[in-house]
């Protein structure tokens, strides 16, 4: 056979089709064209959606085992978790049904021995529910204003407290509105009582000699029994507040030999810092009966201002 009629093509099963750099360049070509399309036409948006709702099944069905392992272990920790805090709070209960019971009988004995003694039952506080509005405008203060005023029954001197403790008191009131000093400002006062000691003194706000914010105990004397962690609360004896009320823990006590004070810092039981709703009390004394009218004529009357300026004149000798 002559060499120009042999068929030098390859078999149908061998066909390789176009070459490799023309798929190339028409795929890149066709990839370029459908990310312009699918850019400025959305054109791909359909089709994306209908494969994302087709595989949705698959992706939830391969999902189950690991929600299966999630859940599971999710519900063995809170198992856990419920009969922890169960535990606590049984024992919490117990706790308290205890306390509750010891005050109820401390609170029997008391009655009964304030009838063995006739004395006066203790004095309830009225209280009225405030909310802080904002704070004074002055830097150099610690002071709030609330929403309660004269209309609610609000008094000047009124206690301010939380459920920490003492927050204050009120010194300025409005018809709507009453201006609050906190016990952190520096020319706040209460009277203390110490837990521990039974020792009375008084707390002041702030700290003169560092300018912290904070409360102090000054004047105190340098061998006092005075320690770090002890509990101050309200006396009762300043006719303001309620005995009994929290109001710091001394912090910390420095005694100078060569001073014969010693410097007491205190730690208040309410922070007013984020604080919101307060409670606000009235007075104890005007709560406390009225003073009989033999013991107001009986007080020494005090003397007049020209007396007091004029000179007394000593007796001549003769």
């Amino acid at each position: 056979m002559p060499l120009g009629t042999l068929d030098r093509t390859p078999p149908p099963f061998f066909r390789q089709g176009p070459s490799a750099l023309s798929k190339l360049i028409f795929f890149a070509a066709l990839a370029l064209f459908l990310m312009v399309a699918d850019v400025r036409f959305q054109l791909l948006e359909p089709l994306r959606a209908t494969v994302a709702v087709g595989l949705l099944p698959v992706q939830r069905a391969i999902a189950v085992p690991l929600e299966m392992w999630a859940g599971g272990s999710g519900y063995l920790q809170g198992l856990a978790s419920a009969q922890a805090e169960a535990e606590a709070a049984r024992r919490e209960l117990a706790a308290q049904a205890e306390r509750t019971a010891r005050t109820d009988t401390l609170a029997r004995e008391n009655g009964d021995l304030r009838a063995l003694l006739e004395l006066r039952s203790a004095v309830s506080a009225r209280t009225t529910a405030a909310e802080i509005m904002y704070t004074a405008a002055d830097p150099f203060s610690r002071k709030v204003f609330i929403d309660r005023g004269l209309n609610n029954g609000v008094v000047a001197g009124s206690p301010v407290i939380n459920e920490n403790g003492v927050l204050g008191q009120v010194t300025r009131v409005f018809p709507l509105s009453a201006e609050v000093t906190l016990m952190a400002d520096r020319d706040f006062a209460i009277s203390v009582l110490n837990l521990r000691t039974l020792q009375r003194s008084v707390a002041f706000g702030g700290s003169r000699s560092t300018g912290q914010v904070g409360m102090e105990i000054r004047f105190m004397s340098a061998n006092a029994d005075v320690q770090a962690g002890d509990v101050l609360q309200t006396s009762g004896l300043d006719g303001v507040y309620p005995p009994g009320l929290a109001v710091a823990t001394v912090k910390q006590v420095e005694r100078r030999a060569e001073g014969g004070f010693a410097r007491v810092t205190l730690t208040p039981a309410a922070q007013s810092d984020g604080l919101r709703h307060v409670l606000v009390l009235e007075p104890l004394g005007l709560q406390l009966p009225p003073m009989p009218v033999e013991a107001v004529a009986s007080q020494p009357k005090p003397e007049p201002d020209w007396q007091l300026s004029t000179p007394k004149r000593e007796a001549s000798t003769p």
